[in-house]
């Protein structure tokens, strides 16, 4: 048994890392497989001598990252986390590879309308954001809870605002996951909101409420089932089409082909969350079509991507064993 004693030179990172009334330092504890006795600004860590030598390494490692982040303001348990997980690679791997630096965002993606700045949180988040930047079509493919349509819709008014683009175009195949709706009634809008709720939902987060509606009226933001889409060429334009494994073939060829002039496309979707006939969807076969093509990028979401409660990581994981 090995006991050591770590202070750390930054309050508000010590207050983070405890949470509210310590369930950060339980937490720690579990994942570290040690015993944390918080001392001042700091812990006494108690455990065997290689698991309070890493704790140790870790705790070092989270300062650096800390004071170095643009986004220090907003870390959380799931920022450590995501940073236990890279330094628990890398002691496997037993060597540093340039890919295994520790993560922290390079670019703000979008001030919300709350003055809330937004960054990426996960390497492969990061990478979304570039392919926004470097190429006309970006394909997202990965899990629940990953933040691809979140990070399309932000990255949508960021184009908007500095008018890169004239118009958000949102789209989504309308198809019940495993229910039978019935009849909706109302205009096409109306129609079409509850299967685009995630996408209102995150507009409303990065713009407001009252901005949404507004863009909504002029048509800055238009809501469009997939089969609206047909004829359409949608120039200087940021497309969104989510829930794409809900799509055939022949709707993701119709889709692409919309791309106009100095416009930007988003396709995402989530491979195991089909809720087509089997043999149906298309989105597999066409993420493989446009694998290394110019201009289109595509990125692959994991597990250590969910950014929402950890707990969605574990169901995740545990649906994957059927």
């Amino acid at each position: 048994m090995r006991k050591e004693q770590f202070t750390f030179e930054n309050q508000d990172l010590y207050r983070k890392i405890c949470g509210i009334n310590d369930t950060g330092v339980r937490n720690l504890e579990k994942q570290l497989e040690i015993d944390l006795i918080p001392r001042g600004n700091g812990f006494q860590v108690e455990g065997i001598p290689t698991k309070v030598e890493f704790a140790l390494d870790f705790f070092r490692l989270l300062e650096t990252n800390y004071r170095d982040r643009p986004d220090r303001d907003f870390t959380d348990s799931f920022d450590f986390g995501y940073l236990l997980k890279q330094a628990t690679r890398e002691k496997k791997k037993e060597e540093r590879k340039s890919d295994d630096e520790p993560f922290k965002p390079n670019e703000k993606i979008l001030t919300t309308y709350k003055g809330k700045h937004l960054y990426s949180r996960t390497k492969n988040q990061e990478k979304y954001i570039q392919s926004f930047l470097n190429n006309l079509i970006t394909f997202g493919i990965g899990p629940a809870g990953t933040g691809k349509t979140f990070l399309s819709v932000a990255m949508a008014c960021r184009f908007l605002q500095n008018g890169i683009v004239d118009k958000i175009v949102l789209t989504r195949p309308a198809v019940e996951a495993g229910e039978n709706l019935g009849f909706l009634p109302g205009d096409l809008n109306q129609k079409v909101d509850p299967y685009l709720r995630p996408v209102y939902d995150a507009l409303n987060e990065c713009i407001g409420f009252e901005k949404t509606q507004e863009y909504i009226a002029l048509t800055k933001i238009e809501i469009a089932p997939v089969a609206f889409m047909r004829g359409r060429t949608l120039s200087k334009s940021f497309i969104i089409l989510d829930e794409a494994q809900n799509c055939t073939l022949a709707q993701l060829k119709m889709i692409m082909t919309r791309l106009g002039r100095n416009s930007r496309m988003c396709i995402s979707g989530d491979v195991t969350q089909i809720d087509l006939e089997h043999g149906r969807s298309g989105f597999d076969r066409v993420v493989n079509l446009f694998r290394q093509t110019e201009g289109i990028g595509q990125v692959f979401f994991g597990k250590e991507d969910i950014t929402r409660h950890p707990l969605v990581e574990t169901i995740v994981r545990k649906f994957e064993e059927l």
